[in-house]
């Protein structure tokens, strides 16, 4: 018997300290700045033991991250100057794509060099955000054109890539778009996609961008300014979105909600208190998706409760994050990227 509650009491205070691993909440941050530059810094992919990023002026770069050691490039094309907001990457390769006309994606090419694998020069073409399902297929997606958002897809490792037709897409609303404020405009989970727009809706697909549904969100957006900014799902059917509006940052009504059920239903969360506007949205590793943190040039946020309530862990400014592991994340913004340790 006694032995029997030796192993009773064991097991119990097993399980009580996997849960307070499980429920481990954050309480501060500790921002290290890492590299400052006059450019502006809206994209970075974590890969290969470095921090990729590219930013306006044609800049793209590594930061190591064992080292912190930061490698820089500019990418020219003949005498225009690309602005990046979208990077991706797969096993091999790092993909950077510009905004505006024309729009400039290019890969790891020879020599250390970037290769141009897709250009398009038509008045009205905007891009704002690319990942990958895989080292073959990739997306990118920018403002509608046409009637339809713009989707271009890669099947054979970026290599080649390809425009939907607006016969194979939901229709756009008019000026429907994405903000190209941290390349979260789109995710993908297995063979999952999901992309949001400035009007608020969300588009998925379940068989990687060939078909194609669109749900509504209750995110506000009765202004050119406002929407949703940023997504990011835990899994396949938790997932989370935020924006607001940038001109008025303090306005914090129907700017975050919540999906359990893959996207097809929305509920409004933390509805009328801060955080205000953001510009990009991240779930903690092994939260459960319990945990988040948003980041914008209005601060750092984090919340523990699926964005039930969040709590301001610091006023450093930055456009998007991505992270590590449980408690370190890479941040970047206006001239400068961060290590953010959370603890």
């Amino acid at each position: 018997m006694k032995h029997f509650l030796i192993t009773v009491v064991v097991t119990l205070l097993l399980i009580s300290c996997e849960e307070s691993e499980q429920q481990k909440v954050f309480t501060t941050v500790d921002v290290q700045t890492l590299f400052i530059d006059s450019i502006s810094i809206r994209a970075i992919e974590i890969m290969d033991g470095s921090l990729a990023f590219a930013a306006d002026k044609g800049v793209y770069g590594s930061v190591d991250i064992a080292t912190n050691d930061v490698l820089l490039n500019t990418e020219k094309f003949h005498t225009s100057i690309p602005h990046f907001r979208a990077v991706g990457h797969t096993d091999s390769d790092f993909f950077m794509l510009s905004i505006g006309n024309p729009a400039l994606l290019y890969k790891t090419g020879e020599n250390g060099k970037m290769s141009l694998v897709y250009k398009e020069e038509t008045d009205g073409v905007f891009y704002d955000a690319m990942t990958f399902w895989n080292n073959q297929e990739g997306i990118a997606v920018g403002d509608s054109m046409n009637g339809c958002l713009s989707v271009i897809i890669t099947r054979d490792g970026g290599k080649t890539w390809n425009k939907s037709a607006c016969n194979d897409l939901p229709k756009a609303i008019i000026k429907e778009g994405a903000f190209a404020a941290s390349n979260t405009n789109v995710v993908v989970n297995g063979d999952r996609t999901w992309i949001i727009t400035t009007s608020s809706r969300v588009y998925y697909s379940e068989d990687k961008g060939i078909t194609w549904e669109v749900f509504e969100t209750p995110i506000i957006n009765t202004k050119t300014t406002q929407g949703i900014y940023s997504l990011d799902f835990y899994d396949d059917k938790i997932g989370f979105v935020i924006g607001g509006d940038y001109t008025n940052p303090e306005q914090n009504i129907q700017n975050k909600a919540i999906t359990i059920d893959g996207g097809r239903t929305w509920n409004l969360v933390a509805d009328g208190t801060n955080p205000g506007y953001k510009s990009c949205v991240q779930f903690v590793p092994n939260s459960e998706g319990n945990a988040l943190v948003s980041v914008g040039f209005t601060g750092i946020s984090y919340s523990s409760d699926r964005g039930a309530h969040w709590k301001k862990l610091s006023e450093a400014s930055f456009y998007t994050i991505r992270f590590l592991n449980d408690s370190i994340a890479y941040a970047a913004g206006k001239n400068k990227i961060a290590k953010l340790v959370f603890k």
